[in-house]
């Protein structure tokens, strides 16, 4: 381990900076198996056929996947319709079918009914005893119209925006929805509706009752400066203290990181889609790209575990290769920022790169255009402070929203999707 701990200031042979070199990306997805109420996960790599094996013919076991991007068509997964077929083939490869399938978000890009679409017949050809499919919604679900697009597929017997739970074999599962009503500079949010169902929900179980939560956002800060947690995710939690056994599954970050704080697993899953950079490892979050030579390097997953007070960092490595997570992910560098990007903003231009807004505050006369311009590879939406102007459509990359500002004043605005990124025009 002496390769990772950089600064042990707490001497309990972890440190912030060599967590983070420790933690890796991953393709494909998790299986769960529930022993006594308590989970433990693989990932479905090459040794998945065993693990699945051994589990009895009484144990609960379901399959987590995430964030598949239906749409996608960039330079770091070109065809994520085929990596998410891969990922239900191995599925279906399994010598025992799972309960069910949890799909923690993000099925779509762009939240349009034809990637809705293909996300369904491929999902859906999965084997399981249920037959079923259990979803709650990602950021790139619900753009444009509010989550309309996504209920009208998936919210057929869940509350408000569509949260809701469900029994399986004792196990009591739990899905929210936090990539609604997100505000400016902020992270995931659950809302106060959400969380007062979720207190009444819990109430009547007994405390021994085995608890899964799954959502899109993490529920814990694993990285706040790039929006990776949830504001009031800290509440949520305070519901679900008393019971034995609490895992929280999430996806949204494309990595695999687990934690374990008392009686709470907490676990983020991989993407079917594409990898992101370990946190404040690269100017920002977004799709990684590496040689496709090396792409099945990363269709698997690097487990950490961090138990507080103990002197240990576990480390589980498996991916479709056989190389090693870690060091794969150390060979592989940022090639985002191309020519495209480094381009100079033109008068009256607000460049969308990096995750940011460049200038973030640009000062122009009463009666000027101002033009915000795509550079990512991911969709951002302009959205007013207080409605101060019409939002944008969701802008893909390259393409570009148009204001034209003829009252002086302040106009702050953020982007709807990702609300860490904030920004303002001053009107003179």
């Amino acid at each position: 381990m002496s390769d990772f701990i950089t600064h042990d200031h707490s001497d309990d042979g972890l440190d912030r900076r060599g967590f983070l070199k420790c933690m890796a990306w991953a393709g494909t997805g998790m299986l769960w198996t529930i022993k006594g109420g308590i989970p433990t996960s693989a990932a479905l790599g090459r040794t998945i056929l065993g693990a699945a094996s051994d589990v009895a013919s009484s144990d609960l076991f379901f399959v987590q996947i995430s964030d598949s991007h239906i749409g996608f068509n960039k330079a770091a997964n070109q065809d994520v319709t085929a990596t998410l077929r891969e990922s239900i083939d191995r599925i279906n490869a399994l010598p025992r079918q799972p309960a069910f399938l949890l799909h923690t978000g993000d099925i779509t890009q762009l939240s349009a009914a034809s990637e809705f679409d293909t996300a369904r017949q491929l999902i859906g050809s999965a084997r399981t005893t249920s037959g079923r499919t259990f979803f709650v919604p990602g950021e790139h679900d619900v753009i444009g119209d509010n989550g309309a697009s996504y209920l009208k597929q998936y919210g057929k017997g869940t509350n408000g925006a569509g949260w809701y739970s469900f029994d399986h074999q004792g196990v009591h599962f739990i899905g929210l929805v936090n990539v609604l009503d997100l505000k400016p500079g902020g992270l995931g949010n659950l809302g106060r509706e959400q969380l007062e169902w979720l207190e009444r929900d819990v109430k009547r179980l007994s405390s021994s009752t085995p608890i899964v939560v799954f959502a899109h956002v993490p529920l814990w800060a694993v990285y706040p400066e790039w929006g990776w947690g949830t504001d009031d995710g800290t509440q949520a939690l305070s519901y679900l203290r008393r019971f034995g056994s609490v895992t929280v599954l999430n996806g949204h970050i494309h990595q695999v990181v687990q934690k374990i704080e008392g009686n709470v697993r907490f676990h983020t899953a991989m993407s079917t889609a594409f990898p992101q950079p370990a946190p404040g490892s690269a100017p920002s979050p977004g799709p990684m790209t590496v040689p496709a030579e090396q792409l099945r390097n990363f269709l698997g997953l690097t487990s950490v575990t961090i138990v507080p007070k103990q002197h240990s960092l576990a480390l589980v490595d498996a991916t479709l290769s056989g190389v090693v997570g870690v060091q794969a992910a150390h060979a592989m560098t940022d090639t985002r920022r191309d020519a495209r990007n480094s381009a100079p903003s033109a008068p009256g231009e607000i460049a969308i790169d990096n995750f940011s807004f460049t200038p973030r505050e640009l000062s122009i006369a009463a009666g000027e255009t101002v033009t915000w311009r795509n550079r990512d590879d991911v969709p951002h939406q302009i959205v007013s402070v207080g409605k101060q102007f019409p939002p944008s459509s969701a802008l893909d990359t390259g393409q570009q929203y148009q204001h034209t500002f003829d009252k002086p004043g302040r106009y702050p605005y953020f982007c709807s999707i990702h609300p860490t990124m904030t920004g303002t025009v001053v009107v003179r």
